[in-house]
């Protein structure tokens, strides 16, 4: 049964494969068009995807869409009507869009593919993302949680788990989500929707959490776990361009300027800003974004407190020990671990592309576990879907290029050599097998470092990333030595930690020990690194612990600021051009500045 899950047309394009209920393969359609949270038609990534499975188009049994357009639609006239006449310009654009384009989703994916309509199915947004969560999941019985900006009608969604068969429990409808208050703090904060939300939440532990109260007159919360926004300090549901209200501008005061330099009195000023203002204007400064840094930490703190009333909602509901947890709020990796500990939940899985993306592997593993009734078979133990590149192909680019490079066949040499650099203080850019499927950049991917060094985050920062000061490195850290510096018992039962989506904290005593992935409030995002899964990338953090003692490296993602990790050999070398990364890793070629 070979089956091709997709979801477009609202962000993050993406393609999957199943072939008897396994994915082949899994991609982002950005990964190809270099275009960040690329939301059109994802014909690169099927491409990919088929060619790994080695078929064509009409070899397929089934292609499904991640979400049902024409009940979007039902959604989308409503509310826009409710617009009319006061904002007319605003209800002929939507219009204008949904009919060029995006209610006709069977016509074009039949256009594209050339294939017999028949074989074209839908499945429902949250549904999607309740099976992307659940059916990859070692869980026979779950709870599941969905939480996103908007699907069809619904935002929030309660459901039940229990072998192949997902039931739907209870719902929050539009307009009242929790992804759209979190996008409107996020516009509000100068960072651009669907995209700046990871940004708000590095943003928090800079500040104090001194709004909540102010928070929460935007939100109401009731006593069976759902909650209800305030709809007049919002404006996401009638305007194209503007997500906030002006009631919502006189709560919080004047938006921050996007192009403004974003620090703290805890992050300090950093030296790729330029000159250090003085006096008066330092402190005026420091004020100023001292406050967005607070309401950050303020709508943190009770984005935590929706999730975690929902939770115990899905477990009141369900009474099993275990949940899954999808849609895009499920990136929250602060929140993620403070649900484990502040309900009562023994364990969780939360899916590593929990967004639109992702929605495209739950519509096909729904249909082949659920619909058609053919088991399952699948749980993901890694994210490793994404193309590889061959030793050949790679070396091609090298000699085309012109490029001197030092071929490293033995594996163990080349190892060595590597953990030696990044000891020394340098920066790698180490590329090696499948690309990641998700936002997460887990060792096939990545920007590597010196986790010891308490200047490395800043270089990195400086050189490389060109990124806000207080946005934070991942650890990955052997899955052996976790517990031995991160305060996570039972380390290896823990699914979402090899996929980066906890925030955990760093044992007091290590926090010295590794200053340039220990955040600012004594936490870590780390990522577990298991030998089966990510045997070089093991192989490669246990040199160094080998040689000093630390089992993790810094980890951050192989991109720089505003593009999409790097994909092909060709990326990977514009990046290191464009960057001061010290030292290039292409496989078992290396390339020295």
């Amino acid at each position: 049964m070979k089956i091709l899950g997709l979801s477009f047309f609202y962000h993050d394009s993406a393609a999957v494969l199943l072939v008897d209920g396994v994915p082949v393969a899994m991609a982002e359609e950005e990964r190809f068009s270099r275009v960040k949270h690329d939301y059109e038609f994802p014909s690169r990534a099927i491409e990919f995807v088929l060619g790994e499975g080695k078929i064509s188009a009409n070899d397929l049994d089934y292609v499904v869409f991640y979400e049902k357009p024409f009940i979007k639609f039902d959604r989308v006239l409503k509310t826009l009507l409710g617009t009319f006449p006061w904002a007319p310009h605003v209800f002929v654009k939507a219009i204008k869009s949904l009919f060029l384009s995006k209610i006709w989703i069977k016509v074009l994916i039949a256009k594209e593919l050339g294939i017999d309509p028949q074989k074209i199915l839908f499945s429902e947004h949250h549904l999607s993302h309740a099976a992307a969560s659940y059916l990859s999941s070692p869980y026979d019985k779950a709870a599941i949680l969905s939480v996103d900006g908007v699907g069809e009608w619904a935002c929030t969604a309660i459901s039940i788990g229990e072998g192949d068969s997902i039931r739907t429990l209870e719902e929050i409808h539009f307009p009242h989500s929790l992804g759209l208050l979190y996008s409107a703090f996020t516009a509000f904060l100068g960072f651009k929707v669907n995209e700046g939300e990871y940004k708000v939440m590095g943003m928090a532990p800079y500040g104090t959490p001194k709004y909540v109260e102010k928070v929460k007159k935007l939100i109401k919360f009731f006593d069976d776990g759902s909650y209800a926004l305030n709809l007049d300090y919002f404006s996401f549901h009638n305007s194209n361009a503007r997500t906030y209200s002006k009631k919502f501008v006189k709560l919080f005061g004047n938006p921050r300027n996007p192009e403004s330099k974003f620090f703290t009195r805890k992050s300090g000023w950093p030296s790729y800003f330029g000159p250090k203002p003085q006096g008066e204007e330092f402190e005026k400064l420091a004020d100023e974004q001292d406050y967005y840094a607070d309401i950050a930490a303020s709508l943190q703190v009770v984005t935590e407190e929706a999730l975690i009333r929902l939770a115990k909602r899905a477990y009141e509901l369900t009474k099993y020990s275990r949940i899954c947890i999808g849609g895009g709020v499920g990136l929250n990796s602060v929140a993620n671990w403070k649900i484990l500990q502040k309900t009562p939940f023994e364990e969780a899985c939360f899916h590593p592309a929990s967004g639109d993306s992702g929605g495209a592997l739950g519509a096909a593993l729904y249909l082949d576990n659920v619909i058609l009734k053919k088991g399952r078979k699948y749980v993901m133990r890694h994210a490793y879907y994404g193309k590889e590149y061959k030793e050949k192909e790679i070396q091609e680019f090298i000699v085309q290029k012109g490029l001197k490079a030092e071929h490293i066949l033995d594996e163990d040499e080349l190892i060595e050599r590597v953990a030696e650099d990044i000891i020394a203080g340098k920066v790698v850019g180490w590329f090696h097998g499948r690309f990641e499927w998700g936002p997460r950049a887990l060792g096939h991917r990545s920007i590597l470092a010196d986790a010891r060094r308490d200047d490395m985050k800043d270089i990195v920062n400086t050189k490389i990333k060109f990124r806000e000061p207080y946005r934070p490195f991942a650890p990955s850290v052997l899955a052996e030595h976790v517990e031995e510096f991160f305060d996570i018992p039972s380390a290896s039962k823990h699914y979402p930690a090899r996929f980066m989506l906890y925030v955990v904290p760093v044992k007091k005593e290590k926090q010295a020990q590794i200053p340039a992935v220990t955040h600012v409030d004594g936490t870590g995002r780390l990522q577990i690194v298991h030998k089966k899964e990510s045997p070089r990338y093991w192989k490669l953090i246990n040199e160094f612990y080998k040689k000093t003692g630390v089992p993790l490296v810094l980890n951050t993602s192989f991109n720089l600021r505003g593009e999409p990790i790097v994909t092909s050999p060709k990326d990977a070398y514009n990046t290191f051009m464009k960057s001061e990364i010290d030292i290039l890793v292409l496989e078992n070629y290396i390339i020295v500045k």
